[in-house]
């Protein structure tokens, strides 16, 4: 999907006249001049590393698939160092990495996949070993939140303090900053894994998370789809009765943050999302279910402009990867 792929002209006007309020301070952006930075956007099929200075600024991009952790860092290690060896040192590091993983301060395994049904990956040190790997600063988050900074910083939520990023696919997860910075807490959120309400009666589908079964990810991602339909979400026809159920479940979900977390805008990304017709289908959705009860204008006048796709297209999570690193070494 291309950055502008459904992305309204009136998003773009309200995020031009906004301040960043993600980007780096002056003083930041001007130590971070000449220099450049790494990006690692970690997830269960393949870590895509680039390096530059944003969007427009990449000098180098590789893909590495998921194997085993010892193969994979080890590999990301490996492009960093040539390209360093060829270009300059890096100033520092930014990883977006699948998960679960602790972000907590001052804990023994920061940095660390923890309970991760990747086989293989669970109890990985990411961070430590990057850092011991490549002798630079690393920063790290979950990919979700990763993909938030960046739209943050160059894409569909610049200006914003208050939003969420959500991606529907292989998986669902989601994340997004509060007041200016990204949500952390007791570990992370855990969006794609909330409880919705449902009439088993008329939708006996059991879901497919191992944990929860029937949570929003076990009844709307991308393999959701695939069990319930037997076709994958970009084979299903426009008017398959698949859309209607999957825009209320998403609905459903959009509400209960809407409500809870009063973002100042919702961005969706992720591979089912790339169905452009699926998105008219969620706005409808959620103004019905809200009932006239938030009383803002950004839902009840322009709704277009509230519930957005990704103004980076597919690339939100390695540039938010990039971001962090930016961030981590302006604030040096």
């Amino acid at each position: 999907m291309r950055p502008s792929c459904g992305y309204p002209a009136s998003v773009l006007a309200i995020a031009s006249a906004m301040v960043v309020s993600m980007r780096m301070p002056e003083d930041a952006h001007a130590r971070a001049e000449g220099r450049l930075f790494g990006g690692i956007e970690g997830g269960g099929t393949k870590f895509v590393c680039v390096i530059g200075r944003g969007p427009g600024e990449i000098v180098a991009e590789t893909r590495i698939p998921t194997t085993t952790p010892d193969a994979t860092l080890a590999q990301t290690a490996e492009f960093f160092r040539a390209e360093s060896a060829r270009r300059g040192n890096l100033a520092a590091i930014g990883v977006g990495c699948f998960g679960p993983v602790d972000l907590r301060e001052g804990s023994a395994t920061q940095g660390f996949i923890t309970t991760t049904p990747k086989a293989g990956w669970e109890h990985t040190d990411v961070a430590g070993r990057l850092r011991k790997d490549l002798g630079v600063p690393v920063a790290f988050d979950t990919d979700v939140n990763a993909a938030a900074i960046g739209e943050a910083q160059w894409g569909a939520a610049q200006g914003l303090d208050t939003f969420v990023y959500l991606t529907v696919g292989t998986g669902i997860g989601g994340g997004g900053l509060l007041g200016g910075q990204p949500m952390h807490g007791l570990v992370h959120p855990e969006m794609g894994h909330m409880l919705l309400p449902r009439d088993q009666s008329l939708d006996p589908f059991p879901g497919v998370c191992p944990f929860h079964g029937g949570c929003l990810e076990g009844l709307a991602s991308g393999p959701a789809l695939l069990a319930r339909w037997g076709q994958p979400a970009e084979s299903l026809p426009v008017d398959h009765p698949a859309w209607a159920l999957e825009a209320r479940y998403l609905a459903l979900a959009l509400v209960n943050l809407v409500c809870t977390l009063s973002p100042q805008r919702i961005v969706m990304g992720g591979g089912v999302m790339e169905q452009a017709h699926l998105f008219p289908l969620v706005r409808k959705e959620v103004v019905a279910l809200l009932n006239g009860y938030i009383r803002a204008a950004e839902i009840l006048d322009a709704v277009d402009a509230y519930i957005v796709p990704p103004g980076l297209g597919n690339r939100s999570g390695r540039l938010g990867a990039l971001a962090m690193a930016e961030r981590l070494a302006g604030s040096g």
